[in-house]
């Protein structure tokens, strides 16, 4: 039997990525969609053959596991609230802008017992995944990460987003660095250097808990040529680089989809990008964000 998701949003993200993911993975069942704005939930719903709702509980009430495209100050604690209701959680990045928000969230999945996967879009592509568990298992001296967006132009499907202008690369691609240097480097025990440059981008130092140190650059603003995302680590080995995979996201999401139904039946251990790895990472874009603020 197929596992029914609610759908928690109506955007751009949500309509391509989400809803489309789940109408076309064969495990999964788009059983409805909320979203803020009604009138684009309807639409959402009517284009995917599924019900909309104008309340979240009336949805949460219909199905298994939700699937959030919301801002993350939206996300968090409608997360939490769909997780003690004992539903199942697909997530996006960043868990929420907060670390007291963030874990919420966790006590409610802990509390629960729900399968809980946050996506991480690079983390679920078929070339990362299996480039991950090797380079991860090797000691590294330190990385570098570069995730370069130029979203603010015309026609651009994210250039309205309020939460991105306000808080800018750190938050919105800086997750998806975190997501692999983390992976690779292991935890964060120091947030070293923070400075934004004068076109925006923000510039990170990080000391990781095995030893090794990192450098991430992020940006939503750099010029369209710049555009790019890259990781490399060297060490006693020589130098590892992940794959440049393209960003198919459908099929990430459908990956993402299905490593959360797979965990959702299971009592293997927790999800490896579940929501305490989701706080993990808003833990080290909240110390960053700290230092930015004193400057």
């Amino acid at each position: 039997m197929a596992m029914r998701f609610g759908l928690l949003g109506t955007g751009y993200w949500a309509a391509e990525v989400h809803a489309a993911g789940l109408a076309a993975e064969p495990g999964a069942e788009l059983a409805g969609v909320w979203g803020r704005d009604p009138v684009k939930a309807r639409a959402l719903a009517e284009r995917y053959a599924t019900d909309s709702y104008d309340d979240v509980g009336s949805l949460l009430d219909d199905v298994d596991a939700v699937a959030v495209a919301l801002p993350p100050d939206i996300q968090a604690p409608l997360a939490a609230r769909a997780a003690r209701a004992g539903r199942h959680l697909l997530l996006d990045k960043p868990l929420a802008l907060s670390t007291r928000d963030a874990v919420e969230v966790v006590r409610a999945v802990e509390g629960s017992g729900v399968a809980s996967v946050v996506f991480f879009t690079s983390r679920y592509l078929p070339e990362v995944a299996a480039w991950l568990p090797a380079a991860a298992a090797q000691q590294w001296t330190g990385g570098q990460a570069t995730w370069l967006g130029s979203i603010f132009t015309p026609g651009n499907p994210f250039a309205g987003s309020p939460w991105r202008r306000e808080k800018g690369g750190l938050w919105d691609v800086g997750p998806h660095a975190l997501s692999i240097a983390l992976a690779v480097l292991g935890p964060v025990r120091e947030v070293a250097a923070a400075v934004r440059d004068d076109s925006g981008a923000v510039h990170l130092v990080l000391l990781h808990a095995g030893g090794a140190a990192s450098t991430v650059s992020v940006s939503l603003t750099v010029p369209e040529a710049a555009q790019g995302t890259s990781f490399r680590a060297y060490g006693p080995s020589g130098w590892t680089a992940m794959p440049d995979a393209g960003w198919e996201a459908v099929l990430a999401y459908q990956e993402a989809l299905r490593q959360l139904m797979a965990s959702s039946r299971t009592a293997a251990p927790r999800h490896p990008c579940d929501v305490h790895f989701g706080l993990e990472v808003v833990e080290v874009l909240e110390r960053a964000q700290a230092l930015l603020n004193q400057q």
